[in-house]
């Protein structure tokens, strides 16, 4: 398996390579859909994006938990957390790279 990561900057040379803009507003094209699915989500939205995925903010209630050390008991705020949902699409197509 690869450790590669594809960053901002490899998405912003895509959009430079595919589109055919600057490399400048490639990069602020990145930027801007970052930031508006980032806006969105901070307003406890959900952010779909068709035969991709679904990212949704979800609220955790306040819990017990335990250190696995020492075996304390530690309370556990509660939080917002960042959930991600790939399609059906999605998860065929890694499943079908698995297979190679």
């Amino acid at each position: 398996m690869s450790e590669t990561t594809l960053t901002r900057m490899d998405l912003s040379e895509a959009v430079f390579q595919e589109v055919g803009l600057s490399r400048k507003e490639s990069a602020e094209l990145v930027e801007s859909v970052i930031k508006h699915m980032s806006d969105a989500l901070v307003a406890g939205e959900s952010v779909k994006i068709s035969s991709f995925a679904t990212f949704n903010v979800r609220t955790k209630t306040a819990r017990v938990g335990r250190n696995p050390k020492t075996g304390e008991e530690v309370p556990i705020a509660p939080r917002r957390v960042l959930t991600f949902r790939p399609s059906h699409l999605m998860k065929d197509r890694v499943d079908a790279g698995n297979k190679r």
